[in-house]
C-alpha cells in the first residue's frame, strides 16, 4: 500500500511586498529612462535613409586633403577647357563669317584653329595655325572646286575677346582640288567621264545627244597654269562617233569634217549598190581621185567595180571625203549610206569652240582685299587635277 504525498502549500507572494522590502534595503528596480508617454510616439528608425547619409558623410569626410585639392583642381580645369573651346567655336564661326563676306564666296568656308588654348593665343593676338577650307569655289563650267589651305602664325587685331577686326597672314600654302567626280557630275548633261591621262593629261569620254542620236564623244585635254592665279585647258583631238560608220571631228582641214570609218569603207567596197551610188557622184570622184575611164567601166561593169573597190587604196580615199560636202548636194546619197539627214544637219553646228566650251576646266583664284595669291604647280592625279597654291602677306581688314 503506497504512502499518499503530502502536498505542500507556500503562501501567495504579493509583488507589490517585495518591492516594499527591497526600497527599505535601497535596492531601486531599474525603470525606462524618459516618460511613459514615450512609448505612444515611438516608431521604427529608418535606417535606410540615416545610413546612407551617414556613409557618404564618411566618405567625403574620409579623402586626404590632398586628394581634395586634386578634385577641385580638376574641376577648375574642365570649366577652364569648356570656355577655352566655346571661345575657339565662336572664334572659327566669326572668321569663317568674315571670309565668305570679304572674298564674295558663295559659301561660308570651314574654318579650324590650331594650338591649345586658344584663350592665350587670343590674349596674345596670334594664332599657331590655321587651316581653311573652301568647298565650293565657281569654276566657269565646273562650280564645285576644293581650296585647302593653312596658315601659320596669323596676327589677329582685336577690341576684345569677342571683337575680331581683322587678321593678316603672313605665309600660307594649300591646293586646289577639281575632283573627276565633281567635274563627271558638273557635266552630267554630255555624260561625259574624266581620267587622267599622264602627268597634265585628261581623257574625256561619254556620249553627246544630237538629233536624236546618242553620238560617242572622245577627246583629250591638257591642263596648264593661266599666269600666275589660274587655270586652263587646252582641248585637242575632239571626235564624235555616229556608230561604227561614221566619225566627226570640229574643224575645216582635211582631216577634219565628217569621215567614213574604216570599217565602213570597208563594207563600202564590198556593196556594188553602195559603191556606185558613191561613184555616180563626180564631186566624189575628184576627190577619190579616180581617173573618169576606170569609173565608166565600174559602173559598167561589176566585175570592174570589184576590182576598182577592191584595192587598199580605194579605202584609203573613201576615208579621205568629207562627207558634210555632199550633205546639201547629195543628201540622197548619203542616206543610202545610213547617214540620217536631220542628223548631218546638226552637226555643222558642233564647232570646234562648242564642244570646247563643253569640256572646259579653267578656273580662276578668287582676289583677296590685300595680299597675293599664287597657283605655282599643276598636275594630274587618280581623283583629279591638283593645283599647288601659296600666299603672301595676306590681310582681312
Amino acid at each position: 500500500m503506497r504512502t499518499p504525498h503530502h502536498i505542500v502549500t507556500h503562501p501567495e507572494i504579493d509583488p507589490y511586498e517585495e518591492l516594499a522590502e527591497l526600497d527599505k534595503l535601497g535596492i531601486r528596480a531599474l525603470e525606462p529612462e524618459g516618460d511613459e508617454d514615450d512609448e505612444d510616439d515611438w516608431a521604427p528608425p529608418n535606417h535606410r535613409r540615416g545610413g546612407r547619409r551617414r556613409r557618404r558623410r564618411g566618405r567625403l569626410a574620409g579623402l586626404p586633403r590632398a586628394t581634395k585639392a586634386v578634385i577641385g583642381l580638376l574641376a577648375v580645369t574642365a570649366f577652364l577647357t569648356l570656355a577655352d573651346r566655346w571661345a575657339l567655336l565662336y572664334a572659327e564661326h566669326r572668321a569663317a563669317d568674315a571670309l565668305k563676306d570679304r572674298m564674295n564666296l558663295t559659301a561660308a568656308p570651314e574654318v579650324e584653329i590650331g594650338g591649345f588654348p586658344f584663350l592665350t593665343q587670343l590674349a596674345g593676338e596670334q594664332l599657331e595655325s590655321v587651316r581653311i577650307t573652301v568647298p565650293d569655289v565657281a569654276a566657269d563650267q565646273v562650280s564645285l572646286a576644293k581650296v585647302t589651305a593653312t596658315a601659320k602664325n596669323v596676327r589677329l587685331s582685336t577690341d576684345g575677346p569677342t571683337s575680331l577686326r581683322g587678321f593678316r597672314i603672313p605665309a600660307m600654302d594649300g591646293d586646289v582640288l577639281l575632283s573627276f567626280a565633281d567635274l563627271n557630275r558638273e557635266l552630267g548633261a554630255s555624260r561625259m567621264k574624266f581620267t587622267a591621262q599622264g602627268r597634265n593629261g585628261i581623257l574625256a569620254r561619254g556620249t553627246l545627244p544630237v538629233a536624236g542620236h546618242d553620238l560617242r564623244l572622245r577627246a583629250e585635254a591638257r591642263v596648264d597654269r593661266d599666269g600666275t592665279g589660274g587655270l586652263t585647258t587646252e582641248i585637242g583631238g575632239i571626235r564624235l562617233d555616229i556608230g561604227e560608220l561614221a566619225t566627226y571631228r570640229p574643224g575645216t582641214r582635211p582631216s577634219q569634217g565628217l569621215h567614213l570609218t574604216r570599217t565602213s569603207a570597208t563594207l563600202l567596197s564590198k556593196q556594188t549598190s553602195k559603191a556606185k551610188a558613191l561613184l555616180s557622184v563626180p564631186s566624189v570622184v575628184r576627190r577619190l581621185g579616180v581617173p573618169e575611164s576606170a569609173v565608166r567601166r565600174a559602173l559598167s561593169s561589176d566585175t570592174e567595180l570589184s576590182k576598182l573597190t577592191g584595192t587598199p587604196s580605194f579605202v584609203r580615199q573613201a576615208m579621205s571625203v568629207n562627207l558634210l560636202d555632199l550633205a546639201l548636194e547629195h543628201p540622197e546619197v548619203l542616206k543610202r549610206l545610213g547617214l540620217d539627214p536631220g542628223l548631218l544637219k546638226a552637226l555643222p553646228s558642233l564647232t570646234r569652240p562648242a564642244l570646247t566650251d563643253r569640256l572646259s576646266l579653267a578656273f580662276r583664284l578668287p582676289k583677296p582685299p590685300r595680299g597675293e595669291l599664287h597657283l605655282t604647280d599643276v598636275r594630274v592625279e587618280e581623283n583629279g587635277i591638283r593645283v599647288r597654291l601659296t600666299g603672301a602677306g595676306l590681310e582681312f581688314p
